[in-house]
C-alpha cells in the first residue's frame, strides 16, 4: 500500500468515528509516522509505506478515532507564534485564545518597557510565552494550582528561550501573589459544571476538568479574578479574562461592581470573548 492510499483509509476512519477534522488530522499523523515535514511528505506520497511505518501509523488512526486529542498524540501544539508541549494535565491551547493575546498587546503603546505580567491559571503557559515573545523586556508571573501544569510551562518557557523571564508559582489562583502588575490576564475555567458532559469527546474525555469547570453557571471563578486584579494591579494596569460566548455581559457586571472602566472584545466569530477591565489611575482600593 503507498502512503496515498494508506491517508485515504485513515481519513475514512476518522470520519467514521466523527472526527471533524479528519483529512488534516490524518495527513499530520502521517507525517509523524513517517518523520517527515509537510513538504516532504507531499513528494513520498507515491511511495510504499514501510511496514514499521504503516503500523505505528495505525496505531495514531486509531488512538485519533477513539477522540483522543490531536495534541496529546503529537505531544505539541502550536499556538501564536510558539510550538508548546502539551500533556493531559493541561488544557490544550486554542486559537479562541489568541485574542486573549492580541487584545492584551493592542493595548501596549510601548512594547519595549519592562513591563510585569501576571498569567492566573496557566497551563502550558502558552498565553505568558506569548506575551513574553513579543515583549522583550516584560517579565511573567505564571500561577497554577498543579504541579504537573507548572512543570509543563517552565519546559515550554526553556523551549521557547524566554525562561529567565518567566517565574512560576503554584498557588490558588493569585493567592499569595505580590505586585503590582502592568497586566493581570487569565483563561480561567468558564465552563458551566452540567455543560460539560455535552462537549466534545476531545474536551470531556480527555482535557483536565481543573481547566474547565466553572462551577454551576460557569462564573465561580471570576470574581475572586476580579477582585485580585484590583489588588494586584499597578496604576493604569489592565485586566484581561477570557470569557464564554455568552459570558460577556455578566462577567463586566462583575468588573463594573468593582469600579472598573470596562471593554468587551469580540473574536474572530464576533462573539464575545475577552472583559478588559481597567480601575483607574489611582490603583487597587
Amino acid at each position: 500500500m503507498t502512503r496515498a492510499e494508506a491517508l485515504r483509509a485513515a481519513v475514512r476512519r476518522l470520519k467514521a468515528a466523527g472526527v471533524g477534522e479528519a483529512s488534516e488530522d490524518a495527513r499530520r499523523l502521517l507525517g509523524h509516522a513517517a518523520g517527515l515535514s509537510p513538504a516532504a511528505l507531499i513528494a513520498a506520497m507515491p511511495a510504499p509505506q514501510p511496514s514499521e511505518e504503516a503500523a505505528a501509523f495505525q496505531a495514531l488512526i486509531e488512538r485519533r478515532a477513539a477522540r483522543e486529542p490531536l495534541s496529546h498524540i503529537l505531544g505539541r501544539v502550536a499556538f501564536w507564534t510558539l510550538d508548546l508541549a502539551v500533556t493531559p494535565d493541561v488544557l490544550t491551547p486554542r486559537a479562541d485564545t489568541e485574542t486573549l493575546v492580541e487584545t492584551a498587546l493592542a493595548g501596549i503603546a510601548d512594547r519595549t518597557a519592562p513591563l510585569r505580567i501576571l498569567d492566573i491559571g496557566t497551563g502550558s503557559g502558552a498565553i505568558a510565552l506569548a506575551l513574553l515573545s513579543e515583549l522583550p523586556a516584560a517579565r511573567a508571573v505564571a500561577t497554577d494550582l498543579s504541579d504537573a501544569a507548572l512543570r509543563i510551562a517552565r519546559g515550554n518557557a526553556e523551549a521557547c528561550g524566554l525562561a529567565q523571564r518567566f517565574q512560576t508559582a503554584k498557588t490558588r489562583w493569585a493567592d499569595g501573589v505580590d505586585g503590582p502588575f502592568d497586566r493581570v490576564i487569565s483563561n480561567p475555567p468558564y465552563i458551566a459544571s452540567a455543560v460539560i458532559e455535552t462537549l466534545e469527546p476531545e474536551v470531556k474525555d480527555y482535557e483536565p476538568r481543573l481547566a474547565l469547570d466553572g462551577g454551576s453557571d460557569g462564573l465561580a471563578p471570576y470574581a475572586h479574578l476580579m477582585a485580585e486584579a484590583q489588588r494586584l494591579l499597578a496604576p493604569g494596569g489592565a485586566a484581561l479574562f477570557e470569557i464564554g460566548y455568552d459570558q460577556g455581559e455578566a462577567v463586566t457586571q462583575l468588573a463594573q461592581a468593582l469600579g472598573a472602566a470596562t471593554r468587551l472584545v469580540h473574536d474572530l466569530a464576533g462573539r464575545d470573548r475577552v472583559v478588559v477591565a481597567e480601575f483607574g489611575e489611582a490603583g487597587p482600593a
